[in-house]
């Protein structure tokens, strides 16, 4: 019988992770880094909700399959994070709210499913960790942050801009998810940052265009030339206080650390690198976060499923220094 270790905090019992001890890693039921699901302990100060869609993409397609790739990965994670001091699932309770059934043929629909589904989990009074799923699944999930908190501070991790206005006449994609978030003011235009930018772009007014909308960018070589702990520090003076939502782009890894990802470009950010600059995030006012993009059929020795849930394990870890 498989049991979930259980680890006292003050008054509070959380129900941690299947215990390795008792269980083999490799056995069992994959849920995000062996926790229970959400309907077995009722509740979660955090929860891990998978949005297996991705009929925004332009190019490469199969993100709908990475959250179980994610989970599948995930398994080895274990319960206390060195780096930021922390057992998250026994400083708060962390569950895996499963996913999200989206419409794969209706866009807007599937957007819609999105945001009730989060809306529901915040309701209950979980903070979000979501893994997609492509890119356009953050326009919901912001929409239900500006709800909750007003405009929210961004900071974005990826390759490309995802500030351009439509792909074929479709105004959601994974390309676009931003400029609709900017037009529907859900964003505090003050506090507003890619990180990991690169590669070609279509015209010079792509970046006008961004900055436009208030955005600052922090290149892929700039994490290079200036170091982790100045990028961290200019990107915590530039958002401040604010409520943040955090969206990670797996692609603003280079494809040696990301190759299963729908649109590759090289030059980018280490996993190392990545995991740096969130560690120095500690103590900001996270309110949510997503990491998206991995396509499993263009992975290989989930190479890129192993960074997605450690890039995952640090969001909750971060979100359970707050709740500690």
């Amino acid at each position: 019988m498989i049991e979930n270790a259980t680890t006292p905090v003050g008054p509070v019992e959380t129900v941690g992770p299947v215990d390795s001890s008792k269980t083999p890693r490799f056995a069992g039921i994959a849920t995000f880094a062996r926790l229970p699901r959400l309907e077995d302990v009722g509740r979660a100060d955090i929860a891990v909700m998978g949005v297996p869609f991705d009929s925004g993409v332009s190019y490469r397609p199969g993100a709908r399959f990475a959250p179980a790739q994610i989970r599948e990965a995930s398994r080895l994670l274990r319960p206390y994070h060195p780096g930021l001091d922390v057992s998250p699932f026994a400083a708060v309770q962390v569950a895996d709210a499963g996913d999200i059934a989206c419409n794969p043929y209706n866009i807007p629909e599937a957007l819609d499913a999105v945001q009730e589904g989060a809306s529901t989990l915040l309701d209950a009074g979980s903070k979000l960790v979501t893994i997609g799923g492509d890119h356009t699944i953050a326009l919901p999930l912001l929409r239900e942050m500006k709800r909750r908190h007003g405009p929210v501070a961004l900071l974005h991790f990826d390759a490309h801009l995802d500030t351009w206005d439509t792909y074929f006449g479709a105004d959601y994609t994974h390309g676009t998810p931003f400029r609709r978030a900017f037009e529907e003011d859900l964003l505090d235009t003050e506090a507003l940052a890619h990180a990991g930018i690169r590669g070609p772009l279509y015209s010079k007014e792509d970046l006008t265009d961004d900055a436009r909308m208030g955005f600052g960018i922090t290149s892929a070589m700039d994490v290079m030339n200036q170091g982790v702990p100045a990028v961290v520090q200019a990107l915590r003076e530039r958002i401040g206080d604010r409520p943040l939502y955090i969206s990670i782009d797996i692609d603003c890894l280079d494809p040696a650390h990301a190759p299963g990802t729908g649109t590759p470009e090289a030059g980018g950010l280490t996993s190392r690198e990545l995991l740096g600059i969130l560690r120095g995030l500690a103590g900001t006012n996270i309110v949510g976060a997503d990491v998206v993009e991995v396509a499993p059929a263009y992975d290989h020795a989930d190479i890129t499923a192993v960074a997605a849930s450690h890039v995952a394990y640090e969001l909750v870890s971060l979100m359970a220094l707050q709740g500690r």
